[in-house]
Parts: structure tokens; sequence; C-alpha cells
């Protein structure tokens, strides 16, 4: 009887002291829950005031109250809004592959293969992430000028091209570094060479770094204005962010309509970003992580 009073005691004194322990982490989970859901909560609204917003008419939205359709089946009375989001998926998708293409052999490069000045010209390319678009602006526009690529998509997809370009060297060097040496030896003794082993062996364990680099070009160039603006001057061309800037500019802006024309403008941008979300942190981290 004694040493089961003895174990009983044990077994209590043991579970009390566990439950301090539970409680402090139930607690933390409970404070980062609620902490998640107001940062949820004010990501969230300004969207919905957008979607409230684009379902009124004007009059509606003066007033205040009631709901309507009529902005939505106005929007393409308004501005071109199918050829405006087939332009700038155009821009995107193009920019876009000359990024992929220039970062896959240059970051294999930078990783895998040892060459004179490698580091210092590595390091030159990160650095142009540093310079931001607005401090070389009117430098490419006289340049992009001067080869007369002002009128269409070529000249846009070539300053978005060089702009984002550094980055995907950046990335692509970090995730090839964790790829095993062994791999590229293997397949450069089987006679693939380097081309041979970077596209048959390095480039399908790549995916989350391919995924990654357009996910954030993708966004980052369809949500920019200023390039658009600057370098494709044909109106029948303009991507849908610059169309909502000069609807915005009108005299008589409606603000309904504009709102209806911004959820179309989100949403492609959102789309990419949710499907492809599980391989951004795998692509961030892989490189680091070894």
């Amino acid at each position: 009887m004694t040493k089961i009073a003895t174990t009983l005691e044990r077994s209590d004194s043991t579970s009390n002291s566990l439950g301090p322990v539970k409680k402090p982490k139930r607690v933390g989970r409970w404070i980062l829950f609620a902490v998640m859901m107001v940062v949820a909560v004010i990501m969230l609204y300004p969207f919905w005031v957008m979607i409230v917003t684009s379902l009124k008419s004007e009059a509606q939205f003066l007033a205040g109250s009631g709901f309507s359709w009529l902005s939505w089946s106005r929007l393409t009375s308004v501005i071109p809004i199918g050829q405006e989001v087939l332009s700038s998926t155009i821009v995107c998708s193009a920019s876009i592959f000359v990024i992929v293409l220039v970062g896959l052999p240059a970051g294999f490069a930078f990783s895998k293969l040892r060459f004179r000045m490698s580091t210092v010209i590595f390091l030159l390319i990160v650095s142009a992430m540093m310079v931001p678009l607005q401090a070389i602006l009117m430098t490419e526009f006289v340049n992009i000028t001067r080869l007369h690529l002002t009128g269409g998509y070529l000249g846009a997809i070539l300053v978005y091209a060089s702009l984002g370009t550094p980055f995907s060297v950046f990335l692509f060097t970090t995730y090839f570094r964790g790829v095993p040496d062994e791999l590229v030896e293997a397949g450069i003794v089987d006679g693939l060479g380097y081309f041979g082993a970077l596209w048959r062996l390095v480039v399908p364990i790549a995916v989350p770094a391919i995924a990654t680099v357009t996910v954030l070009q993708f966004i980052q160039i369809w949500d920019d204005l200023l390039v658009g603006l600057f370098f494709i001057q044909n109106t029948s061309q303009r991507p849908i962010t610059v169309g909502l800037a000069v609807l915005a500019a009108g005299r008589t802006t409606s603000i309904p309509e504009l709102m209806a024309g911004s959820i179309i403008s989100a949403l492609p941008a959102m789309v990419v970003y949710l499907g492809f979300q599980r391989y951004l942190v795998k692509g961030l981290t892989m490189g680091i992580d070894r």
C-alpha cells in the first residue's frame, strides 16, 4: 500500500508539473491565431470594399445603399478590359520566359563551375537588385526610344527582363548550391556535358526555384505601372494597369467601374500566388538550408 500511494503521488506530481507547460503552449497558439486573424482582416478588408463598391451603380455609390451589376456590365464599354488583360499576359509571359532562360544557366554556372572573377561578377549582378527602377527609368527610356521599341511589347519586355534577371540569377545560384556536385559530375562522365547535365538532371529538380521566380516576377510585372506607361505607347497594346490609371485620371471617373476593373486586375496575381504557394518556401530556402 505504501508503494502504491508513493506511485500515485509521483504520478500526481508529474501531471501537475506538466499542466503548466501545456497551458502556455495553448495560450501562445491562441494568441498567434488571434494575431493572424487580425492581420488577415486588415489585409482582406480593402479587397472586400472593392467588391462591395463594384456591386453598385454610380448613383447607389453616392447614396451609400443598394446593389447593382451595372458597373460590371458597363466596364467593357469604358475600357477594352479584355485586350488589356491579354496585353498584360503577353508582356508577363515573355518577360518571365527571358528571365528564367537567362537565370537558369547563369545560376548553374555560378554555383557549379569555377572560373576567374566568378565571385566578383556574381556580386556585381546581385548588386543590380539594389538599384531602384525610378533611378534608371529615364536612361532606359532614352535607350529604348533610340532603338524605336516603344511602340509595342518588345521594349517593355526587355526592360522587365533586365530588371528581373539579377534576382533570377541570385535565386538559382543559391538553389543550385544545394544540388549535390556528384550528380553533375556523373552526368558529365556519362557524356551529357554541362548543358546536358543542366537541362536533363538539374532543371527537373529545380521546379520549386522556377516556380518561385515565376510567381514573384509575375506579381511584380503584372502590378507594375511605370514601365507599361513609358514603354508601351500604343494605346491598343497597353496593359491593364495603364488602362486603369487612364480611367482613374478621367474627368468623370466612376468609382464602382474603377473598382470592378481593379478586381479583374488583381485576380490573376492572386490565382498565380495561391496556385504555386507550396513551392515558394522550398524554392527560397533550399539552398540556404544546406
